[in-house]
């Protein structure tokens, strides 16, 4: 079994910033596709950034310029670096992670518990 915790989520004032960790802890697995994801109150989820393991990266149009993701293989963590923050951007952020089962070699998808960000002044 694996698991995603996050952290680093909090209160922040108008651009201000923050660091998002996520790191997966468990046994014989590789993990592909790692990325971050937000979903407001009232709102679907969405994808706000993710990375493969190749260290390739797309970001949602809103965050390009201000979110930076990027991840370390050897951790088994990806990071989420905010700056310029906004209060539109305020919500719980989810990181997924594509991970891969060393004993099927399949690929599953899983989720952290989400953390919360508010930019508020």
């Amino acid at each position: 079994q694996v698991q995603l915790v996050e952290s680093g989520g909090g209160l922040v004032q108008p651009g201000g910033s923050l660091r998002l960790s996520c790191a997966a802890s468990g046994s014989n697995f590789g993990i592909n596709t790692m990325g971050w994801y937000r979903q407001a109150p009232g709102k679907q989820r969405e994808l706000v950034a993710r990375i493969t393991r190749g260290g390739s990266t797309l970001y949602a149009d809103s965050v390009k310029g201000r979110f930076t993701i990027s991840r370390d293989n050897a951790k088994s963590t990806v990071y989420l670096q905010m700056n310029s923050l906004k209060p539109e951007d305020t919500a719980g952020y989810y990181c997924q992670a594509n991970v891969v089962v060393a004993e099927t070699g399949f690929e599953y998808i899983y989720w952290g518990q989400g953390t919360q960000v508010t930019v508020s002044s």
